[in-house]
C-alpha cells in the first residue's frame, strides 16, 4: 500500500497573551539586584539621550510635559527612508504618523508614596563587599606567574587551573585534558608533560590543590606538614586505611595500626585539620567577587521592637525626560505644517526617545512601589524574627502567601525575591531566606520546616559522640521537643542538612 504526503493549510482563530514591550522591561528590572539595576540605568543614560539625572534640588523625579505617544505611533515602524523615488510616501507616512502629536494624553502620577527621604538621605551608605577582591583563578595565576615556565607549559597550566571544580581538585582525567588541548587549543601535549605541569600546581597555596581526588588532597596536605611521628601515623592512615577513615571504622584503624584509645583520639584530632576542600575559600572570593552582595532593603529594629525599612538607592540617580527633547517636541508640534521632511524625522526620533525614556523611569518607579509592598508583606509575615532574629520564629511562607496578601501575580513576587538581599539588626540575608515550606503533623498542626531542623540540627550536635542518635532515637527525641516527626521525614531532613548516618558520626 503506497503513502503519500499531504500539505494542508488551515486557518483558526487564538487568543493568545502577550507582554508589551513596557512589561517586558518592568519584568526584566523586577530580577535585577541593585548592583545589576546600576549598571542598566547608567547603560540607559549613555543610550539614550532623552533621559537625564535631574538636578532639582528637591531630588524628586521629574515628570514636566509628561506627553505620552499613543498607540497610532506603531504606524511608523515600516517606513523606508532609502529610496529617493518614494520622497511622497514617505511624506504621506510621516504626515500619518504625526497627525495625533496634538491629542497624546499625559503620563499618569504613580499611585503608592515611597518615603523617597529614607531612600536618598543615605549618601554615606557604601556597598557592602564581602570576600576577597581577587578570584580563585586569579590567586592561583599570580603564583604561576612566578614560576619560570615555557610557553607550552604555561598554557597547559592556565588550562588545568581553569579546570579546578569549586572544591580546588581536577576531576578530569589527564588523557582527557590531553586530547581537549589538542582538540580546542592545538596544543600537542603528552601526558606526561601534563603530569608534571600538574606536580608543580599542586605546589601552590593553599595545600592540596590541584588534587585528582580526596585521598591525593589529604596526602599532599600531610607531606606540607612538620616531620613528627604523628605526620607518619597520619600519612600511614590516609593511605593505607582509606577506605576505613571514609567510613569511620575507626576501631579497624586502631586494631590495625595498634593504637589506644588516647592515640586515636590526637589523631582523630589532627586529621580534623585537614581541608578536604582546598579550593572552598577562594571559591568564596570567586563568586563573591563575581557578584557584590548590596543589600537591596535596609532594616532596622529599634529596642522598642519598632520596625522600619527603606530601599537602598544605591548610586541609582534620580531620572527626568530632557527639557531640550521636550522642547523640540512641543516647537514641532506647534508647527507641523510648515514642516519638512528632515523636521518630521527628527521629530519622530524626538518622539520615539521621549517616549522610551518615560516608559524607562515608569519601570524604575514600579520595580520601587513593586519592592516596597513585598517587603512591607513580609515584614509583616515575619514580624517575630525582625524583632528578636531568632531564626526559630520565622514561621511558615511561601511565595504564594505574599502574593496573595499584596494581590500580586506570584511569579512578580519572585523575580523580586531573586537575588535581592536585605541588611537587617540580626545579620544581612537574601529574601529567600525568610521563606520556608511548612510541615503539618498528624495532628494537622502546622510548623516551620526550617524550625524543625534547627531543632534536629541541635539535637545532634549535643549527642554523645561515641554514642550517636539513630534516626529512630533523634525522631523520638523530637516528639519529646514538640516535633511530632516520622522517622522518614528525619532522615529526609537530615540529608538535607547534610548530617551523616549515625554510624559516619560516631567517634571514639
Amino acid at each position: 500500500m503506497t503513502q503519500k504526503l499531504i500539505q494542508t493549510q488551515t486557518q483558526k482563530m487564538q487568543q493568545v497573551q502577550r507582554l508589551s514591550a513596557q512589561q517586558m522591561l518592568q519584568v526584566k528590572l523586577f530580577e535585577m539586584p541593585l548592583n545589576e539595576l546600576e549598571e542598566n540605568v547608567n547603560a540607559e543614560l549613555d543610550d539614550n539621550p532623552a533621559l537625564e539625572r535631574c538636578s532639582d534640588e528637591d531630588g524628586e523625579v521629574r515628570n514636566d510635559n509628561d506627553d505620552t505617544q499613543d498607540s497610532n505611533s506603531n504606524d511608523t515602524e515600516d517606513i523606508d527612508y532609502t529610496e529617493s523615488n518614494e520622497r511622497e510616501e514617505r511624506e504621506d507616512a510621516l504626515d500619518s504618523a504625526l497627525k495625533d502629536m496634538g491629542a497624546d494624553d499625559e503620563m499618569p502620577e504613580p499611585t503608592y508614596n515611597i518615603n523617597r527621604g529614607g531612600l536618598s538621605n543615605n549618601p554615606d551608605y557604601q556597598n557592602m563587599v564581602y570576600g576577597d577582591t581577587l578570584s580563585f583563578y586569579d590567586r592561583l595565576k599570580e603564583q604561576m606567574d612566578m614560576l619560570h615556565l615555557t610557553d607550552k607549559e604555561h598554557d597547559i597550566m592556565e588550562y588545568i587551573i581553569g579546570s579546578l571544580d569549586d572544591d580546588g581538585l581536577l576531576r578530569k582525567d589527564i588523557g582527557t585534558i590531553s586530547d581537549e588541548l589538542a582538540i580546542y587549543h592545538n596544543i600537542d601535549a603528552s601526558e606526561k608533560e601534563i603530569r608534571d605541569v600538574l606536580h608543580l600546581l599542586q605546589q601552590f597555596d593553599p595545600a592540596g590543590i590541584g588534587a585528582q581526588n580526596l585521598q591525593e588532597c589529604l596526602l599532599l596536605q600531610i607531606e606540607r606538614m612538620k616531620e613528627s611521628k604523628l605526620k607518619t601515623v597520619i600519612h600511614k592512615v590516609i593511605k593505607d586505611y582509606f577506605d576505613e577513615f571514609t567510613k569511620k571504622h575507626w576501631d579497624k584503624i586502631q586494631e590495625g595500626m595498634s593504637l589506644n584509645d588516647l592515640q586515636i583520639q590526637e589523631l582523630q584530632k589532627e586529621i580534623r585539620k585537614l581541608n578536604p576542600k582546598p579550593g572552598s575559600s577562594l571559591g568564596e572570593a570567586e563568586s563573591r567577587n563575581t557578584q557584590q552582595i548590596t543589600p537591596d532593603y535596609i532594616i532596622d529594629t529599634t529596642d522598642d521592637g519598632d520596625i522600619s525599612f527603606y530601599i537602598n538607592r544605591g548610586n541609582i540617580p534620580d531620572l527626568t525626560v530632557s527639557s531640550s527633547f521636550q522642547d523640540m517636541i512641543d516647537s514641532y508640534k506647534n508647527n507641523k505644517a510648515n514642516m519638512n521632511r528632515q523636521e518630521k524625522e527628527a521629530l519622530l526620533y524626538a518622539k520615539e526617545k521621549v517616549e522610551k525614556a518615560r516608559g524607562f523611569i515608569d519601570a524604575v518607579k514600579q520595580r520601587r512601589h513593586t519592592m516596597f509592598i513585598v517587603m512591607k508583606s513580609i515584614i509583616n509575615w515575619q514580624k517575630k524574627f525582625f524583632e528578636d532574629g531568632d531564626e526559630a520564629d520565622l514561621h511558615p511562607m511561601i511565595l504564594k502567601d505574599i502574593a496573595d496578601q499584596t494581590k500580586l501575580d506570584i511569579s512578580t513576587v519572585s523575580r523580586i525575591a531573586s537575588m535581592k538581599y536585605a541588611q537587617t539588626r540580626w545579620g544581612t540575608f537574601p529574601l529567600k531566606f525568610f521563606f520556608s515550606d511548612s510541615y503539618t503533623t498528624e495532628d494537622g498542626e502546622e510548623m516551620s520546616t526550617r524550625k524543625i531542623k534547627l531543632a534536629l540540627k541541635g539535637l545532634v550536635e549535643k549527642e554523645d559522640k561515641k554514642k550517636p542518635m539513630s534516626d529512630d532515637i533523634l525522631a523520638a527525641s523530637m516528639k519529646e521537643k514538640g516535633f511530632p516527626i516520622a522517622r522518614r521525614t528525619v532522615a529526609k531532613y537530615r540529608e538535607q542538612l547534610g548530617i551523616p548516618v549515625a554510624r559516619l558520626r560516631r567517634e571514639l
